[in-house]
């Protein structure tokens, strides 16, 4: 990583790294994109990365062919140094350094328990649930 960086996603498989300049950058096939990726299948605001007490994040926002991490498919998750951003099929891997005094459990700790929040809710288009009261009829 050069000075200045953030971090940068490097395409599995070679090609050119793409520099993380900013705290919030949004992907997309769109030109208005921080980072404008030209292939068809990539829409237009595809998904938006954020970098928030020192680690990034992913979010797609709401594209047609989806984000996955690792293989798996997500709407949102933190990543971690040297994961795999699969966005509509082109791979690329994720480096920054995380920063010092970082918690990690708290940050991966939703990562850790995808079942405890509906799909809704890591939208955020639904306000979390309460659990029930006790001693109320």
């Amino acid at each position: 990583m050069t000075n200045g960086y953030l971090g940068e996603l490097v395409p599995v498989g070679g090609g050119d790294a793409i520099p993380l300049v900013s705290e919030v950058m949004t992907i997309g096939r769109r030109e208005s994109c921080d980072i404008c990726l030209k292939f068809q299948n990539i829409s237009g605001t595809h998904c938006e990365l954020s970098l928030r007490n020192g680690v990034w994040h992913i979010r797609d926002l709401n594209s047609t062919n989806g984000i996955k991490v690792n293989g798996e498919r997500t709407l949102r998750r933190p990543l971690r140094p040297g994961d795999e951003i699969d966005i509509a099929k082109h791979k690329y891997i994720i480096h920054y350094q995380i920063s010092p005094g970082t918690k990690l459990d708290e940050v991966f700790e939703e990562e850790e328990n995808p079942f405890g929040q509906s799909l809704l809710e890591k939208a955020g288009l639904e306000k979390p649930k309460r659990p029930p009261q006790q001693g109320r009829k």
